[in-house]
């Protein structure tokens, strides 16, 4: 090859691949599912993008069909996809979701799920039980998560079942900012922080300590054999006269929270006021959580609440500026641990 065509060759490289200085600029792209588009678009909106244009549909066979409408091709990917009655369904459309980003050769791809599906099921109770939330990361992992991101895990264990970054955000900055502000005088002179169950204690621990608030508990007892049915024993804690603010990860069945506000105003509490992250809501929570012993529920949009399932005695608080913040840091390559120290 003569010393000519080389320098044509060279200058062809150099062409194809252009030096250091010459990178790249990263490139966020936010997508959603169907479970949840309305939150996503506020968390959308928080970051100042639009969602990215997306076909999704369904079958008459029920297969789930899915692909994006734009090039998705070296993008850093934020795909919300939240859990509420269609969860396996929901999980489905995720997974074909995450299959598609992959063959569309996204760079990195981060699974939203502001409720984590199958959380609950964190570990054997008996034998011969399935681990299945361990089982649902693995499925996110083999269709082509690189991290996860979640508010308030069930179980903070679920953390390591994932082979690589979970971002575990907490909306107790949320919900402790309403309370804060909403709070009369005379019940923050008389509140008392109640955990439902002993599995809640240190989360309610740190309430305590936020709201210079004294701590009680709630001793319960379940049925393995049997779902959604819940007893309470005693209190640990003086609630009498007091203004009991009972905080939990999530309400489903809301037989839990409305059995331990009942007991609550038979040992005398005042008022109870409900705070919780996830508002399943299945039923009848709705109903059993307008009960007299329960004088106020706030919860997160974390899970789609439909207008059916509202009451006057709830409010929902938005979940977008604490997922967009969180997005935002991991795109910048920041640090979410921030955003939490010594609020959770």
């Amino acid at each position: 090859m003569s010393g000519k065509n080389k320098t044509v060759d060279l200058d062809l490289a150099r062409a194809i691949a252009p030096g250091q200085e010459q990178k790249t600029k990263k490139r966020m792209v936010v997508a959603t599912g169907r479970s949840h588009p309305e939150l996503a678009a506020d968390v959308a909106e928080c970051l100042g993008i639009e969602l990215v244009p997306t076909e999704l549909r369904t079958f008459a066979s029920g297969e789930i069909y899915a692909r994006f409408s734009v090039s998705m091709r070296g993008t850093d990917v934020f795909l919300v996809q939240s859990f509420s009655d269609n969860v396996n369904e929901d999980l489905m459309e995720l997974l074909i979701m995450l299959d598609a980003l992959k063959r569309a050769s996204a760079k990195r791809v981060t699974v939203v799920a502001p409720y984590y599906p199958y959380s609950r099921q964190d570990k054997k109770g008996r034998g011969r039980e399935p681990i299945s939330a361990r089982l649902i990361t693995d499925l996110i992992a083999t269709a082509g998560a690189d991290r996860i991101m979640s508010v308030d895990l069930h179980a903070s264990q679920i953390q390591g079942f994932f082979d690589g970054p979970v971002d575990h955000l907490f909306a107790k900055p949320v919900l402790l900012s309403h309370f804060e502000a909403t709070l009369t005088p005379e019940d923050r002179e008389t509140l008392t922080i109640v955990s439902p169950d002993m599995g809640r204690v240190r989360v309610a621990d740190t309430w305590s300590d936020s709201l210079g608030a004294p701590l009680a508990i709630i001793h319960k007892r379940r049925d393995p054999k049997v779902a959604n049915q819940v007893s309470v024993h005693e209190i640990v804690g003086q609630v009498k006269g007091r203004t009991c603010l009972l905080v939990d990860d999530m309400i489903d069945t809301a037989g839990t929270i409305v059995k331990a506000a009942q007991a609550l105003k038979a040992n005398g509490a005042k008022k109870v006021i409900v705070g919780a992250t996830h508002a399943i809501f299945s039923d009848p929570a709705s109903e059993r959580l307008q009960d007299p012993a329960v004088d106020r529920v706030v919860v997160t949009d974390t899970v789609p609440i439909p207008e059916e399932r509202r009451f006057d005695s709830l409010t929902v608080l938005s979940a977008a500026p604490l997922l967009a913040r969180a997005i935002q840091e991991v795109f910048d390559d920041g640090s979410v641990t921030s955003m939490f120290d010594g609020a959770a």
